[in-house]
């Protein structure tokens, strides 16, 4: 490849360019107030979940206990009776960025069923960190969540 004068001008425009978008680019703040959670005993706080514009929407906290080999609605019922629910597949990607140690290296059930095929829900791989969908009738783990929503995020 040669190197001309025209095409080192053209690059130096485009590059012109991006810095005069990047520059026009508004400065932003991001604040989250100081808020206290009560914690019960053996409940494990597992971070912020941001809504769909990237504002605070609530914090996660995963509840103790896990049951094992359950189907998908078993699991959503036992998750009830721990006052909780099966964590959404967003929530379930919070849980093994931020809890991995408190899971088996197991799948575990979402609260999310499959969108084109209603005899499966999805999972979450708690050893590799994947998703993928299963079952209802499979016998996988879980562990039940609680979302805490401030009055004032």
């Amino acid at each position: 490849m040669t190197i001309t004068l025209e095409a080192l001008k053209a690059e130096h425009t485009k590059f012109g360019e991006m810095i005069a978008a990047f520059e026009k680019q508004a400065a932003s703040e991001y604040r989250v107030e100081g808020i206290t959670i009560a914690l019960a005993p053996g409940e494990r706080y597992a971070g912020l979940v941001l809504g769909e514009n990237g504002d605070a929407d609530y914090h996660l906290i995963l509840l103790p206990g896990e049951a094992e080999e359950i189907t998908w609605a078993d699991a959503v019922e036992w998750a009830e009776e721990q006052d909780g629910s099966l964590p959404t597949r967003r929530e379930q990607s919070l849980l093994f960025a931020n809890l991995k140690g408190e899971f088996q290296h197991a799948y575990y059930w979402s609260n999310e069923q499959h969108e084109t095929n209603s005899g499966w829900a999805w999972y979450q791989h708690f050893y590799g960190g994947s998703q993928g969908g299963n079952d209802k009738s499979a016998a996988l783990r879980a562990r039940a969540v609680r979302r805490f929503i401030p009055s004032v995020i």
